[in-house]
């Protein structure tokens, strides 16, 4: 199997992304796109979807385009922008693109979306890049 197909099934076989059924629609190296299904559980008090929820998204997002070249990559800093609410029954999409990259870390900009198209929220981060093997590659 061919390392970017291995990374991906590992990714959506992770507990936490699995509890959020988050799925991975695209995967190359520093980039990917991610999918998730808002459910009325991951509603906060306002009856909208709960910031973490939307954020969960986009840090998976972020991990796996950090991690697509297959050395581990952690996050030293994630800065999240909520522009508008997500309801239950939204599909939403984040998309993760390498911004930049040196020998130690890794600059990336994540933007999620709607089904419309209209924005939900936008990320930069930054992740410190080890020379460990994904563990699963071992």
């Amino acid at each position: 199997m061919e390392l970017l197909e291995v990374i991906k099934k590992n990714i959506e076989q992770e507990p936490y992304a699995k509890l959020f059924g988050i799925k991975v629609l695209s995967l190359s190296e520093g980039n990917s796109t991610v999918f998730m299904e808002v459910k009325k559980e991951y509603n906060n008090i306002f009856g909208i979807a709960h910031g973490g929820a939307v954020f969960s998204l986009l840090d998976v997002a972020f991990g796996s385009a950090a991690n697509s070249y297959g050395t581990v990559a952690v996050a030293l800093n994630v800065s999240v922008n909520y522009l508008k609410p997500a309801n239950a029954g939204d599909r939403l999409v984040a998309v993760a693109k390498e911004t930049a990259r040196s020998r130690k870390v890794a600059s990336f900009s994540i933007i999620v979306k709607n089904a419309k198209e209209e924005i939900i929220a936008t990320a930069q981060s930054v992740a410190y890049l080890k020379n460990d093997r994904l563990p699963f590659l071992q």
